[in-house]
């Protein structure tokens, strides 16, 4: 968790930077990829974690969201070390005149970012719920929570601050590296205890539900209650009462 959380933030709060010092794109379009890498990156765990709790389990979505991360900051390393993945350095203050990064350049970047926001969305989500799912009682459960939030902020704060250093003050190269180290240890660990971990069975997805609700509700809209008799409803603590009696639904919306 801490080295993903290092990595992954490290790596989304420079990428501006990247875009324009060493792909010399425009700052508007540079702006423009970073808002929507920023959004995948709150919008694609929810869809993980759905995936997660309802068909595959935690452990295997955080597994593939952890090594599709390691693949994603293997290319981001080489695009910075490799000179024939990046355009010409331009000195000018302007990108105007300079030359941008090639399709197949930019090709290797934008699989790198992809593969980020896809691996993000395996891990963000679910690492939370894979690491309460370990405890059996509510308190060890807030108390890991405490600590989850505590090492969660803290890798926020080392990639804003330690990697972002690295990447503008030593080399792109160096930064992408530790990031790539970090998440390599990342991935080591959760191999490492994949013995030890409690894994809980998935329950099926409650969205499932909730449409066959709906289908059933528009399969019934025209059917005549009454004309079948007294209706029994079970109105929970197994409670049946029949239609009519205290306690009953009213008719309001009597076709759900």
């Amino acid at each position: 968790m801490l080295g993903l959380g290092l990595a992954v933030n490290g790596t989304t709060s420079n990428l501006l930077v990247y875009l324009l010092k060493e792909y010399n794109v425009e700052s508007i379009d540079a702006a423009q990829i970073t808002n929507m890498v920023r959004g995948s990156l709150n919008l694609v765990p929810v869809a993980g974690a759905v995936l997660a709790d309802s068909y595959l389990g935690s452990f295997p979505v955080i597994l593939a969201g952890a090594a599709i991360n390691l693949l994603a900051f293997v290319l981001f390393t080489l695009t910075a070390a490799l000179p024939s993945l990046r355009p010409p350095h331009c000195t000018s203050s302007s990108t105007v005149g300079c030359q941008h990064g090639s399709p197949g350049q930019l090709a290797v970047l934008y699989a790198a970012i992809f593969l980020l926001a896809i691996g993000t969305g395996g891990t963000r989500f679910n690492i939370a719920t894979m690491g309460a799912d370990q405890f059996g009682s509510t308190g060890e459960q807030d108390t890991f929570f405490n600590w989850y939030f505590v090492f969660l902020y803290g890798s926020f704060i080392v990639g804003e601050t330690a990697i972002v250093y690295i990447q503008d003050d030593v080399s792109w190269a160096m930064g992408f590296g530790v990031c790539l180290g970090a998440s390599t240890f990342s991935l080591a660990m959760l191999l490492m205890g994949a013995r030890y971990y409690r894994m809980p069975t998935t329950k099926g997805s409650p969205y499932t539900d909730l449409a066959r609700v709906v289908v059933a509700a528009v399969r019934k809209a025209s059917i005549q209650v009454g004309t079948h008799g007294d209706v029994q409803y079970n109105v929970g603590d197994r409670a049946v009462v029949e239609s009519g009696s205290d306690g009953a639904p009213s008719k309001n919306l009597r076709y759900v």
